[in-house]
């Protein structure tokens, strides 16, 4: 079997980054059927992994993926996650926001969602909502919202000060992509459930998300909290480079088990009636 390489390096933004440099149907000219056997491997040590971090119960994990729509944040989260146990690992959706939310300020209801010590949380959009489509609907003043580049680095530093390891991925397709994508979900009955006949009044404005998805990016991929953009039009690739990543970092948090409370040898197993 050939030698198999995965570069997800190139793929983390920096103050500089520019989403035309990233091709949304990359695969790196991997094998898929060898991808795939990387990625059975892959959800198999993730099992492993949370268990130690939930089992440890001392540091956390946040991923938060951001992308348009028809670009798999629910596939992807599926697949990735799916096996994980259900007890430490949470996702949570964020959508309009209720009046309630609205009456605080933006970081309120996302801080209530944040993980707890052991375990991992998946957000389904996020905070960076609110520097997204907030910003193309000009629903907040230009002040505002590059005062929120700061306050979103600011509250992600917070997390990481105490604890929490944060992962943050653009799922990234092209306009061609996603037009093809909202086509099939019309010619299958059923997937009509997931057509939203606004996300096609979105498109119109794809320019100016893309055009705000690069500032957010660029303004907060920090050393806390790094930002990925990562090629989702081959599944199968979008699906490896999420779980090595998420895998990855699990390994460099390196999170153990506790050393017990009681002395082991005291109880030899074949003594307990």
């Amino acid at each position: 079997m050939a030698a198999f390489s995965l570069d997800y390096d190139r793929y983390r933004a920096d103050a500089n980054f520019r989403l035309a440099d990233v091709d949304p149907a990359d695969t790196q000219k991997l094998d898929e059927d060898q991808a795939d056997d990387v990625f059975d491997d892959n959800r198999k040590e993730l099992d492993d992994w949370q268990e130690r971090l939930y089992a440890e119960d001392k540091q956390s994990l946040l991923v938060v993926l951001q992308a348009m729509d028809a670009a798999g944040k629910d596939s992807t989260i599926r697949k990735v996650f799916g096996d994980l146990n259900p007890q430490g690992c949470r996702v949570w959706g964020f959508k309009a926001p209720s009046k309630e939310e609205l009456s605080h300020d933006f970081l309120w209801r996302i801080h209530d969602h944040a993980p707890q010590k052991g375990n991992i949380a998946v957000f389904n959009r996020s905070h960076y909502e609110d520097v997204l489509v907030v910003k193309v609907h000009g629903w907040a003043s230009p002040d505002l919202i590059e005062k929120r580049y700061g306050h979103i680095n600011a509250f992600e530093e917070l997390l990481a000060d105490h604890g929490t390891r944060i992962l943050k991925i653009m799922l990234y397709v092209s306009k061609e992509f996603q037009l093809e994508r909202f086509k099939n979900r019309l010619r299958k009955p059923d997937k009509h459930w997931k057509f939203n006949p606004g996300d096609l009044k979105e498109r119109g404005y794809w320019d100016d998300y893309m055009d705000a998805y690069q500032t957010a990016i660029r303004r907060c991929s920090t050393p806390w909290a790094p930002w990925y953009v990562i090629p989702a039009e081959e599944r199968w690739f979008r699906n490896l480079v999420v779980s090595q990543l998420v895998l990855d970092t699990l390994k460099d948090m390196n999170p153990q088990y506790p050393e017990p409370s009681f002395d082991p040898n005291d109880y030899p197993p074949d003594s307990i009636v």
